[in-house]
């Protein structure tokens, strides 16, 4: 198979080193990622600065080959499609991660992971996002991850069944491989931390903010991705970018285009 690797924490993050080296032992794989930390990125493109793209050596993490550019995971995704990447090149699958952090509930609308397998599903590839629910990032800490992935791979997922518009959010707990509780398929939680901002005074007398929130609270037998995780089971979570609320639509059209009348606005 054929796999294209991004991520958000950079070229130089242990989580895509190991996860390029895991999956290198059976699978040919490219890489293209950002030259530094893009964490929290969002879906954004780089539209009025130039992308720089230098390749690197071809042993990059055992890579058939590796780029480095100055854009989002966004761009590295759509650039690397576009652009990079020749013809017989082109992924069978786009894996975003390995994450140091996890990428939970509502947070994954600000989540740069998240966001570049979203730009591999917009572009027509079966996209996974994999994120290590841990700030800790050390090479070892993200082996049993990798293993993972590359199991899931050979035994269990069939990329050609993936839906179109959807990628696969997966969360893995921060714990000894013996202390996994399992597999749960999941539903997107809610906020994983409050909205709480601390007022605090600079020493020259400014005022500034700093994000304190706190850990939210959710019952533990919710069949979220936030509840998986705190029950230290993987969390595998089927997202959409398609964001249309079709429930909502039959009431729009009933409040604003009643008798099918819907150029009410003129005149």
């Amino acid at each position: 198979m054929k796999i294209l690797i991004s991520n958000d924490d950079g070229i130089a993050a242990n989580g895509i080193r190991a996860l390029t080296e895991a999956l290198a032992e059976k699978h040919d794989v490219y890489v293209v990622a950002p030259d530094r930390e893009r964490s929290a990125a969002g879906h954004s493109l780089t539209l009025h600065t130039p992308l720089r793209v230098d390749k690197l050596d071809d042993n990059t993490y055992k890579a058939k080959s590796a780029w480095v550019t100055t854009g989002t995971p966004g761009d590295c995704v759509k650039i690397a499609i576009n652009a990079i990447l020749k013809r017989d090149e082109m992924p069978d699958l786009i894996i975003s991660g390995i994450n140091h952090g996890p990428n939970l509930g509502t947070d994954i609308l600000y989540s740069g992971t998240v966001s570049c397998a979203m730009e591999g599903a917009m572009l027509g590839f079966p996209s996974i996002a994999v994120s290590l629910a841990s700030m800790q990032w050390d090479y070892e800490n993200f082996k049993f991850a990798s293993k993972f992935i590359v199991n899931l791979l050979d035994k269990k997922l069939n990329v050609k069944d993936f839906p179109p518009r959807t990628i696969l959010n997966i969360n893995i707990p921060s714990v000894d491989e013996d202390d996994i509780a399992g597999i749960a398929i999941t539903e997107m939680g809610g906020k994983v931390f409050t909205n709480d901002y601390e007022k605090r005074i600079d020493p020259r007398g400014k005022v500034y903010y700093w994000m304190a929130g706190e850990l939210t609270t959710e019952s533990a037998d919710a069949n979220t991705d936030i509840s998986a995780i705190r029950n230290n089971k993987i969390s595998i979570t089927p997202v959409t970018y398609d964001m249309t609320h079709f429930a909502m639509m039959d009431e729009l059209e009933e409040l604003l285009c009643v008798d099918g009348g819907c150029n009410w606005f003129q005149g």
